[in-house]
């Protein structure tokens, strides 16, 4: 159940009112690598495996999902074995100490190496696959899809979180052996560096949003070859960074 329904009193000019509103649900995801319980993530109780497997992806645990040698969920508890390695000591000592979907240091080299070029025409073609009717009910949850260069929505994932949708997008994608190099990801949500590294970590080449990009954002896809663009629409489209991923 992904909405809970409340009554409200509407407050107007006039007579209240008595409403009732549907509100989107999250729920406290515990995420558990070799044992060790290394995330709460809030987040739309839906997709939790695509969740689990495309945040250890973006945030740089493991490359693919060869990596992760065993998956096990109880209740909104996930359990995940991986081979542990240095950039994993790494991991942890960075998210303890609060850096929370910013990692990135001088020693990580991120670079999406994919010579996939979409049109305009496509980017425009997709907007319409972000509405979801959660979103119409809740008016509270943000959506991720990944997108061919046909423009057309092959993965879609709805969440409370803009990180978590982003997140199961590349989960399933991965899960499903999809090239994610061949696609590009739409967002509703501002990217920030942490949201454009975690496409980046995926070999995602194009992120999009119908809202804005932030500086570390903008910093952050211009280092690692990401094409950015913010603010997109049927009549507008703002590109920050790597122009030349654009017919």
């Amino acid at each position: 159940m992904y909405t809970k329904d409340y009554p409200a009193k509407e407050l107007t000019d006039s007579v209240p009112l008595e409403m009732t509103y549907s509100v989107a649900v999250e729920d406290t995801i515990d995420l558990f690598v070799n044992r060790i319980h290394m995330a709460a993530i809030l987040a739309t109780p839906e997709m939790l495996k695509e969740l689990a497997f495309g945040y250890l992806i973006c945030e740089g645990v493991v490359k693919n999902k060869d990596e992760i040698r065993d998956f096990m969920m109880e209740g909104k508890k996930i359990y995940i074995e991986i081979e542990t390695t240095g950039d994993f000591e790494l991991w942890r000592e960075l998210r303890s100490s609060g850096c929370v979907g910013v990692r990135w240091d001088e020693t990580e080299a991120i670079s999406v190496r994919s010579d996939t070029v979409f049109s305009r025409e496509a980017i425009k073609r997709s907007i319409g696959s972000l509405e979801s009717e959660i979103y119409r009910k809740t008016h509270g949850t943000h959506a991720a899809c990944l997108v061919d260069t046909e423009g057309e929505c092959v993965i879609k994932a709805v969440d409370v979180g803009r990180h978590n949708a982003f997140d199961k997008v590349v989960g399933k994608a991965c899960l499903e052996g999809m090239d994610l190099g061949r696609h590009f990801l739409f967002s509703t949500g501002r990217q920030s560096a942490g949201m454009v590294l975690k496409a980046a970590r995926a070999g995602v080449p194009l992120v999009a949003t119908k809202t804005a990009p932030l500086n570390t954002g903008i910093e952050a896809a211009q280092r690692t070859g990401i094409c950015l663009l913010g603010f997109v629409s049927r009549d507008r489209i703002s590109v920050f960074t790597h122009p030349e991923r654009l017919s």
